[in-house]
């Protein structure tokens, strides 16, 4: 896991769906829970809706809270 992929989870968007335009650290558990029994899509945006099942799942999502701040100071 790398820095640059955690911050692609901020920042790129869900390009279809019932939450499509919701940056893709912001999608609901069970959401990412439907992935990861139906399967994840191909290419980069499977990859990173893996990676943030896999974050949600093991309740990891705090890591992303510093990178947060970077991205959107308040």
């Amino acid at each position: 896991m790398n820095s640059e992929k955690l911050a692609l989870l901020l920042t790129r968007e869900m390009p279809y769906g019932k939450y499509k335009g919701r940056v893709i650290a912001d999608l609901p558990g069970h959401y990412l829970g439907w992935f990861a029994r139906e399967g994840f899509p191909s290419g980069e945006l499977g990859g990173l809706i893996a990676l943030m099942y896999e974050l949600d799942h093991n309740d990891l999502r705090s890591l992303l809270d510093p990178l947060r701040k970077a991205i959107r100071p308040a």
